[in-house]
């Protein structure tokens, strides 16, 4: 007797990447923009998620373009998680670029070309046009293929809805995409009749008993009602980066898939510019200005700052949202100090929205919410350890430690992350404070001990300063 065969049945999960902002799903406010005390991934912070909750809803309305806002704040103080809120609460329809200062600094183009491209990518254009659609339930299809397996196929298909019934011939490209659907009788569908793409809507209700079992992704709709052939109006977002890329170059929409998009013209630009325009006049198109975010925006130097200052000027700008965990700084490229590192003609622009540093309870609360993400038990002394190591260190530290506790915890065959797994992952991984303690202690056993010929450098120079003060005093002194 044969052996049966073991049948492995697997569920299919989809995996997701856990980042460091991967837990924020918004900014967490409610209708009249008050910020809930923990809300969508978000803690504390209210004011700042209040202002940005204020910008969100004015680029939402289209009333706000060309802007400049800036998130200033010491590190670990949420920043980035408020911009992610930001483009999470805007949804998919609004751009929403982000970029780090130092992406600039790059061989293939120049500082304010990879700037143009980035506010290009932050502008949307929704381009409306009507086109002829027939849609229906499919009620008889046939398809005949030549003997040979070469030559042309020919097809007719049966469509109805509720009121007619229609039969089609079919040329060779919707048969094609008829066979790829997997199309049968009893489907609903519609054939864009401009370029013969065909779509899937579903099964029709009538056919539901056809079959004693269907998958669970199956979906059932209503059979069409009216005529067959109807105009429909269809909407694609696309943004002006995009445009510029596919008309710059002979290939161009292959360059958007590489990324190898190079510098574009300007004169490519104003042509768009003036298309996009007059479509604006006719009603073809609405300009949907979005959000460029630019992390670490103290590295960029004083020649894109000058560049932005003339950008955002522009009508066609988005609103710039730039970050900074810098104090009075010098500005790059010149030796000019000046507050978070940014020109104060550029300043001046802004409206700055302050984060301010989380209380013991927030971080507690930050540290829970990322427990949950990486799917990490923690028992609650555990947690209150790692609060404390958080508030004497850093946020960013103590967060690390959450994935690594749990690998130790999990080493031992338990389920709950106690206080002696995160005391050991603790002793096993350096925060900054000790590592600079220790670097400070063994300062000699390591190659180009900086700090020892600082302090020589300065004892010399010192002893010199001393020696010189000492010769001006031995002259003898003229009456």
């Amino acid at each position: 007797m044969a052996e049966t065969e073991k049948i492995e049945v697997r569920d299919i999960t989809r995996i997701e990447r856990i980042g460091a902002h991967s837990h924020i799903r918004g900014l967490g406010l409610d209708d009249v923009l008050e910020a809930r005390a923990v809300s969508q991934g978000m803690v504390g912070q209210k004011d700042a998620r209040r202002a940005a909750g204020v910008v969100v809803q004015m680029v939402r309305e289209g009333k706000i373009a060309g802007r400049c806002i800036l998130l200033a704040g010491e590190p670990s103080t949420g920043k980035t998680a408020i911009a992610v809120g930001m483009a999470q609460a805007l949804g998919t329809e609004t751009p929403f670029t982000s970029m780090s200062g130092s992406e600039i600094y790059s061989l293939e183009m120049s500082k304010t070309e990879a700037l143009s491209q980035a506010l290009r990518k932050s502008i949307g254009v929704r381009i409306k046009e009507e086109t002829e659609i027939i849609e229906g339930e499919v009620v008889e299809i046939q398809i005949e293929r030549p003997a040979t397996g070469t030559g042309q196929k020919v097809g007719k298909v049966t469509l109805k809805t509720t009121e007619m019934e229609t039969n089609y011939d079919l040329g060779n490209k919707i048969i094609e995409c008829f066979m790829k659907e997997k199309i049968q009788a009893g489907d609903v569908i519609t054939i864009d009749k401009a370029s013969g793409k065909v779509n899937k809507l579903g099964r029709s209700f009538t056919r539901a008993r056809d079959y004693d079992a269907t998958g669970a992704q199956t979906r059932f709709v209503q059979c069409p009602e009216g005529e067959l052939q109807k105009r429909k109006e269809v909407v694609h977002t696309v943004t002006l980066h995009e445009i510029d890329v596919i008309n710059s170059r002979t290939h161009g929409f292959l360059a958007l898939f590489s990324g190898d998009t190079g510098e574009i013209k300007q004169e490519v630009r104003d042509q768009i510019n003036n298309k996009v325009l007059e479509w604006r006049e006719e009603g073809k198109a609405e300009i949907n200005p979005g959000v460029l975010f630019i992390d670490e925006v103290h590295m960029l130097d004083i020649e894109c700052f000058s560049y932005l200052n003339r950008a955002l000027e522009s009508d066609m700008a988005p609103v710039v949202v730039m970050a900074t965990n810098r104090g009075i700084t010098r500005i790059r490229g010149t030796n000019y100090r000046s507050p978070h590192g940014i020109p104060i003609d550029l300043l001046d622009r802004m409206i700055i929205i302050r984060t301010v540093p989380y209380t013991e309870k927030e971080v507690k609360e930050i540290l829970k919410i990322r427990c949950e993400e990486e799917d990490c038990i923690m028992h609650p002394d555990a947690l209150t350890i790692l609060t404390r190591i958080a508030t004497d260190t850093s946020l960013r530290y103590a967060i690390q430690l959450i994935t690594t506790a749990n690998l130790v915890c999990r080493r031992r065959k338990a389920t709950e992350v106690n206080t002696e797994d995160v005391k050991k992952v603790y002793s096993l991984f350096l925060d900054e404070n000790r590592s600079s303690k220790i670097l400070k202690e063994y300062q000699d056993d390591y190659m180009f001990s900086e700090i020892t010929e600082h302090a020589e450098e300065s004892t010399g120079s010192g002893a010199k300063r001393r020696t010189e003060v000492g010769a001006g005093d031995s002259q003898p002194m003229e009456h």
